[in-house]
């Protein structure tokens, strides 16, 4: 309930209640009067057996009053361009179900890096899926056993987000996914090497759903979100080998895993913030391109800070005005520079930095987060 009045008028102690987020607990008071609960619900207390009632009610409300406001979670679509069984991916899924939000994976069967917007139909496997987390012979769609939220689709990255938003969140979520991640893509996607990644590609298909696309990976699946109408943000990590989620477990101090740990942090930590807050997730036709630096030097997810940026430097056009300046650092040389990850606002259709009124309203909604160098 958003809000509840109460009113006493005869017998009671509660004066007045306002209840639901950042709401007071009820004031007591102790005047006499005709009991109405509810100016909506008509419930006049009108005699004494009524009065036990009337009580019961009370205790509930002073009860409820305590309990945390509980928020409805964010509903994702996950997916990539490096396959379904890939480590990355698994540990972002394992982060964000830990982090609260109502997960569901779409990815290719195998590794389809490079594949840009590709398309074909699915169909069935006739080899096993990467890494043999599926046989010879499984079907063109298939999830794992154990937990039918991890789904791949024998085919590009941009069918796999398709099929996502399209087959499985109607399946899961009863509907359109709040936003759709991808990723995180085993090495960066920087500059103009976006334009054939198959993570980007799956982004820009999302925004054609007008609800909110993060994609982890800078390839076919970042562009695909943003077509589809949801807002769209490309992830990729330099450091990292296309390895098996099962190393997670078997390897869990390999540099690998260990960085796919800080990658998934940073991520939450990013995803948080872009959601917090009412309104448009991001401007129309835009979707972000986020690339982090290697871990080697920067052992814990603490150890970055994000940098707005632009994708091709260009000192003739003037760039939203931040740090001092209105020439935005470029992804590439902040990349390079020590631990740090690079926000970039894209234009879905072209692939290329937006204007400085678009790059506004993104750093608006990253306030407190992105630092300048």
């Amino acid at each position: 309930m958003d809000e509840v009045e109460l009113r006493e008028l005869e017998l009671g102690m509660v004066e007045e209640v306002s209840t639901g987020p950042g709401a007071n607990c009820p004031v007591v008071t102790p005047y006499l009067g005709l009991a109405e609960v509810g100016e909506s619900t008509g419930w006049l207390l009108k005699n004494e057996n009524m009065k036990y009632l009337h009580a019961l009610h009370l205790f509930t409300v002073l009860v409820l009053c305590r309990l945390p406001v509980v928020f409805s979670q964010h509903k994702v679509i996950l997916t990539n361009d490096d396959g379904w069984a890939e480590a990355q991916i698994r540990a972002e899924y394992e982060a964000l179900n830990e982090a609260g939000f109502d997960v569901v994976l779409s990815a290719p069967a195998e590794n389809m890096s490079g594949t840009g917007s590709r398309s074909e139909d699915p169909t069935p496997r006739t080899e096993p899926c990467e890494f043999d987390s599926c046989p010879a012979g499984s079907p063109a769609v298939g999830f794992n056993e154990t937990d039918p939220r991890l789904n791949y689709v024998n085919a590009f990255p941009v069918d796999s987000v398709r099929f996502g938003i399209q087959t499985l969140a109607p399946k899961f979520f009863n509907g359109k996914p709040d936003i759709v991640i991808s990723g995180s893509n085993v090495g960066n996607n920087l500059n103009l090497g976006v334009l054939g990644s198959g993570t980007v590609c799956v982004a820009t298909l999302s925004l054609v759903f007008r609800n909110a696309l993060i994609s982890i990976e800078f390839s076919g699946a970042a562009a695909e979100g943003s077509k589809e109408g949801i807002s769209s943000i490309a992830f990729s990590g330099a450091t990292a080998s296309h390895i098996s989620y099962t190393s997670l477990e078997s390897d869990p101090t390999s540099q690998d895993s260990v960085a796919a740990r800080i990658y998934s942090s940073l991520i939450l930590t990013f995803v948080n913030k872009l959601l917090d807050g009412p309104g448009d997730i991001l401007p129309s036709h835009t979707f972000l391109n986020v690339n982090f630096a290697p871990t080697d030097n920067c052992p814990t997810a603490e150890s970055f800070k994000f940098i707005f940026t632009r994708l091709i430097p260009n000192p003739f056009v003037k760039d939203v005005n931040t740090c001092g300046k209105d020439h935005l650092p470029d992804e590439t040389t902040t990349v390079a520079r020590g631990c740090f990850a690079s926000v970039t606002a894209l234009d879905d259709r072209l692939k290329l930095d937006v204007g400085k009124e678009k790059q506004a309203q993104v750093l608006g909604r990253l306030n407190g987060l992105v630092s300048c160098l």
